[in-house]
C-alpha cells in the first residue's frame, strides 16, 4: 500500500492532493449534520491529521459510527483546506477502510489520564500515547544525530561484542552469561568452585558492561572509532536514574589526549542539543508545556554555550565554600555526588561545565596516571540540573603503568593480555568517553524517570515483554 505520512501533510500540504493515509484513530466526534470528525495519528508526527467522514459513505453506519480510540484505519481521500483552527488542512475522506477495531471498555489506554507507572505495565502499547510517541521520535533523532556526528568526523562505527568475558569497571556487578546446569553444575574437584571450562565458551562469560576496551582495539588501529550499543549493569538500584539494560555511546581517539576528549565531548552535545531543536520542534514544544517548563529555553542555552573547565581539586575548593549544607561533606578524595554536580553548573558556573583529573582511588584502572602519581586524567561534564552525562579519559597506554594499576584493582594482568597487548605493540597516546543514551534522552525530553525513555524498561525484578 503507498501511503502518506501525516508529517509529509502536516509540513507541505497540498490542496486537492488525493492521498491515502494509514493510522490509528485517537478520537472521533459526531456532528448532527451527518458527518464524523475523526483524529489519526500515524506516529511520523505528533500532531494528528482530522478526517472529514460523512454519511455517504457505504460503511457510516457500520464502521465510522463504531470507531474508537486505538482503532486503526486506512483512509483515502483529498486535502481540502481546514475551515478551523488548528490546522492548514484537513481529509475530506472518500474511503474508511477498518483494518482492527478497537473496543473501549477493554482498551487500558482509555480518554482519562494514567499514569507513567500504570503505563510502565502496559509498555506495549504506550507508544501510542502522546508522551510516548515524542519520546521515542526524540530518541530516534538523537540517536540519528550521534551516527552524522561522528560519520561527518570521519569515525568509524564500530560493533562491540555484548558477551565478553573481560570487565571494563572492575566493579564486578554483571550479568553472568551460562548454559550449564544451574542446579547441579559441573565442579571442580580440588576447590568444588564451578568448572566453566565446561560451559558454552569454555570460561566465564558475561554480558558487557562497556564497548570500551574492545573499542580501544580498533581505535588503535584506525584511528577514530565509536560504538553504539546496549551495555548491562546487575546493580540492584530502584532509582528514577538506574536502568540495568541501557545504550551507550563510547568514542575512541588514537594520538589524542584528555583535552582532545574533553572538545569532542563539548561539540557532541551541543551538535545534539541543536538537532532535537531543529528536527523535534513539536515534541520538544510539547514537552515543555506538559512535562517540564522551561526546556526549550535550557536547550537553546546548552546548543549556544561553551563549557567550563575546572580540575577536580578547584571543583573541591568551590564546594568547601559554598554556604550550603550538603547531605553528602565535602573533602578531596571524595566521589563528587549529584548535590556537588548540580552546585559547580548551577550556582558557581552557571551552565555546563568540565571537571578533570580526578583522584586515582576513585576511577578506573585505564585511566592514565597523571605526573602528581595522585590524580588521573579523567574528565566528567556536568550538565545543570542532571550533573554528570558524560564520563571519559584519556587511557594509560605505558605498560608498565597500567600492569601496576591493574594489580592495584585486583585484576590478573593475565586475564588482559590481549589488552596491554595494545601498549606492547605500537602504544599510542588515546583517548574517549561514554554517554549513556537514556540519560541524554531524560536530559531532552525533561521526563522525570529513566525507564520512561527506553522501550522496554529492564530494572530489579522487572523484565515483562
Amino acid at each position: 500500500m503507498k501511503r502518506t505520512l501525516v508529517r509529509t501533510i502536516l509540513e507541505a500540504p497540498v490542496v486537492g492532493e488525493t492521498v491515502t493515509v494509514g493510522g490509528w484513530v485517537r478520537t472521533r466526534r459526531d456532528s448532527k449534520g451527518g458527518f464524523s470528525f475523526i483524529e489519526v495519528n500515524d506516529g511520523s508526527a505528533f500532531g494528528n491529521l482530522q478526517v472529514v467522514a460523512d454519511q455517504s459513505l457505504a460503511n457510516y453506519q457500520s464502521d465510522v459510527l463504531r470507531l474508537h480510540p486505538g482503532a486503526s484505519v486506512v483512509v483515502q481521500g483529498a486535502l481540502v483546506a481546514s475551515p478551523g483552527s488548528g490546522q492548514a488542512v484537513e481529509l475530506r475522506a472518500s474511503e474508511v477502510r477498518v483494518l482492527g477495531h478497537c473496543e473501549p471498555t477493554a482498551y487500558p489506554l482509555g480518554k482519562q489520564r494514567i499514569s507513567f507507572e500504570v503505563l510502565r505495565e502496559v509498555a506495549h502499547l504506550r507508544p501510542r500515547t502522546n508522551t510516548f510517541g515524542a519520546v521515542m521520535r526524540l530518541r530516534d533523532a538523537l540517536a540519528f544525530a550521534t551516527h552524522r556526528f561522528f560519520h561527518e568526523r570521519h569515525f568509524l562505527y564500530v560493533h562491540t561484542p555484548i558477551i565478553t568475558a573481560s570487565d571494563c569497571e572492575g566493579a564486578g556487578e554483571m550479568f553472568q552469561v551460562t548454559t550449564l546446569d544451574l542446579e547441579k553444575p559441573p565442579r571442580l574437584p580440588e576447590t568444588g568452585l564451578v568448572d566453566y571450562a565446561q560451559d558454552f565458551f569454555g570460561r566465564r562469560a558475561n554480558l558487557t558492561v562497556s564497548g570500551q576496551l574492545e573499542g580501544e582495539t580498533h581505535a588503535c588501529a584506525l584511528g577514530n572509532i565509536y560504538t553504539f550499543g546496549p551495555t548491562f549493569r546487575a546493580e540492584n538500584s530502584n532509582t528514577r536514574r538506574h536502568l540495568a539494560e541501557f545504550w551507550m555511546i563510547e568514542p575512541e581517539m588514537a594520538f589524542a589526549d584528555l583535552s582532545d576528549d574533553a572538545a569532542l565531548a563539548e561539540d557532541y552535545l551541543r551538535f545534539l542539543f541543536s538537532a532535537v531543536l531543529e528536527h523535534c520542534p513539536a515534541d520538544l514544544a510539547f514537552f515543555d508545556q506538559r512535562v517540564s517548563k522551561g526546556l526549550l529555553k535550557r536547550l537553546e542555552h546548552l546548543a549556544a554555550s561553551r563549557f567550563e573547565r575546572m580540575t577536580y581539586t578547584e571543583a573541591v575548593a568551590h564546594l568547601e565554600k559554598a554556604t550550603v549544607a550538603f547531605d553528602f561533606p565535602v573533602s578531596w578524595g571524595i566521589d563528587l555526588q549529584s548535590e556537588h554536580e548540580r552546585y559547580l553548573t548551577e550556582v558557581v558556573c552557571k551552565g555546563p561545565v568540565v571537571v578533570t583529573d580526578y583522584p586515582r582511588e576513585i576511577k578506573a584502572f585505564y585511566m592514565r596516571l597523571n605526573d602528581d602519581q595522585r590524580t588521573v586524567a579523567a574528565m566528567d561534564v556536568l550538565l545543570p540540573e542532571v550533573g554528570e552525562i558524560i564520563g571519559g579519559s584519556q587511557r594509560e597506554e605505558r605498560l608498565d603503568v597500567l600492569c601496576d594499576r591493574l594489580r592495584q584493582a585486583g585484576l590478573p594482568p593475565e586475564n588482559y593480555g590481549w589488552y596491554l597487548d595494545l601498549r606492547r605493540f605500537g602504544t599510542v597516546p588515546h583517548a574517549g568517553f561514554g554517554l549513556g543514551f537514556e540519560r541524554m534522552v531524560q536530559f531532552c525530553s525533561g521526563m522525570h524517570n529513566i525507564r520512561d525513555v527506553i522501550p522496554f524498561p529492564r530494572t530489579p525484578g522487572s523484565a515483562e515483554f
